[in-house]
């Protein structure tokens, strides 16, 4: 199995690739992601998250769920099971239709999804200045994919003139379809075993629970359930880390509305999500909104918010107007009544349905992006330094505050114990005292801790520490008995909930 060093010097290239370069590989060295079994050379397109990294998702998720749950009054969460009966995926349609179109380079044997080469194709003339050539290239294989004309698909390959990346060469395949959904098997002897799937969506535990929510939390439309959940696909062709991953987390809203009204939330969500993004710290330079070319066949709306990461544009969130498919699909699947009666009105209805879906791997991945930053800076010799920092905003940094007491010595270690004993059980707090101060800030600075404490021989006179803020390297004096209340002001989560209300 090809090691990921191996890979990723391949990618190497561009400007814009060796800064994600750098970023894979800050990831790996300070504890925020790791590939997966690597002591094994790994498992492709799977990683794991490390001390760092797990503790920025969770701030992530924390963030996502409380702007959904507590903000909003008609949205309530649940964490429906991985596996479902297996009629739950042919209602959906992932049995007949969850497929990518792949094609094999004959010389290299290197797979590749056919629309993917097709597309970078037309993201290459855009970037010479022929959009329109562009345009005109997605929509004939949007047209080809949609009249499932996979020979179309090749040929249109061919005329292009599209090469293997490692081959060099033309020399293509058949366009093949290949269904992404993993498969098991569920029951305790083999032979009696029924064959069941790992989710490849978590949107489907929420549309089979839909009536036990609406019942027991007695909302009626327009209401929400959000859900966290792992999903699983088997990407044939996987790549750029963690953007495409074979095992991956997402948080999505389902929003059950009356027929009708689509249109109107619609826009309502596509700006409440953007403008979560802004509150969480992302640049609005750095979103934007993408139509898609291609509705698929249950929609009447879809756009998704795409991120400028350091390898281009690429999607993060979609919101799309389901109308009443998947409810209209359970119905009928399930012989189960999935209507909601409308007293008031005297009139029954499928519940159209809004849908915002985050993929909480590539909001790590824009995050990660966005706080990487290499400062440089004269020294008092003259001498240029270069200064690696993560400036997470406070709220979400997997640690809030590093405590270092000046000396091994005096009873400043003593003094630095009390205040991070006082700390933290309300803030992740880490506490060091090898090395000098100067080094020991640059260690937080590279893991995105907003603010460091230093305790002086003068604590123990006038019981002040100094702060030291992060992104602007200033130092303040403060006392004590006021710094758990101001850091618990700066790192709250209610910092970002505030600019959403």
């Amino acid at each position: 199995m090809e090691s990921t060093a191996k890979k990723n010097k391949k990618q190497k290239g561009s400007p814009e690739n060796e800064v994600f370069q750098k970023i894979i590989s800050h990831c790996k060295e300070y504890g925020f992601v790791f590939q997966s079994s690597e002591i094994y050379d790994g498992l492709q397109a799977v990683y794991d998250y490390g001390q760092n990294g797990s503790a920025l998702r969770n701030n992530l998720q924390q963030a996502w769920w409380l702007a959904m749950t507590r903000l909003n009054d008609n949205i309530v969460g649940i964490d429906a099971a991985i596996f479902m009966h297996p009629t739950t995926w042919q209602a959906s349609g992932h049995i007949e239709g969850f497929n990518d179109p792949m094609i094999d380079n004959k010389d290299s044997q290197k797979r590749y999804r056919a629309d993917q080469i097709i597309e970078n194709r037309a993201e290459q003339y855009e970037k010479e200045g022929d959009k329109e050539k562009a345009t005109a290239l997605v929509d004939k294989m949007n047209d080809l994919l949609k009249k499932e004309d996979l020979e179309g698909v090749r040929n249109l390959i061919i005329e292009e003139n599209i090469v293997c990346e490692i081959s060099g060469t033309a020399n293509w395949t058949e366009v093949r379809q290949f269904n992404l959904m993993f498969s098991t098997k569920i029951g305790s002897v083999d032979n009696e075993a029924s064959e069941v799937y790992l989710r490849p969506e978590t949107a489907q535990g929420i549309f089979v629970n839909y009536l036990n929510v609406q019942k027991t939390s007695r909302l009626q439309p327009p209401f929400g359930i959000a859900q966290v959940g792992k999903a699983f696909r088997n990407e044939i062709v996987a790549r750029q880390f963690i953007m495409r991953m074979r095992e991956f987390t997402q948080m999505e809203m389902q929003f059950f509305i009356k027929p009708g009204t689509q249109k109107e939330w619609f826009e309502k969500w596509k700006e409440n999500r953007h403008k979560w993004h802004l509150a969480i710290g992302t640049p609005a330079d750095k979103l934007r909104f993408h139509v898609h070319d291609k509705l698929a066949h249950y929609a009447d709306a879809a756009e998704d918010i795409e991120f400028n990461y350091p390898i281009g544009w690429k999607e993060m969130e979609g919101i799309h107007s389901r109308t009443d498919f998947d409810l209209k699909q359970h119905e009928e699947f399930s012989k189960k009544k999935l209507r909601f009666h409308d007293a008031q009105a005297k009139e029954n209805y499928i519940p159209y349905v809004i849908e915002t879906s985050i993929g909480l791997d590539r909001l790590f991945l824009s995050v990660m992006s966005n706080a990487y930053q290499e400062i440089e800076s004269t020294n008092d010799k003259g001498n240029v330094e270069k200064r690696i920092v993560l400036s997470f905003p406070a709220p979400l940094a997997p640690t809030k505050v590093a405590v270092f007491p000046l000396t091994k010595k005096d009873g400043l270690p003593e003094k630095a114990m009390e205040i991070v004993n006082d700390l933290k059980l309300d803030l992740e707090t880490f506490y060091e005292e090898s090395a000098s101060i100067g080094k020991r800030y640059a260690r937080q600075d590279v893991v995105g801790t907003p603010f460091c404490v230093t305790v002086d021989h003068d604590t123990l006179e006038d019981n002040t520490v100094t702060l030291r803020y992060r992104d602007t390297m200033e130092q303040i004096r403060i006392p004590i008995s006021e710094l758990k209340a101001k850091l618990l002001h700066e790192c709250s989560m209610s910092r970002i909930l505030e600019k959403l209300v």
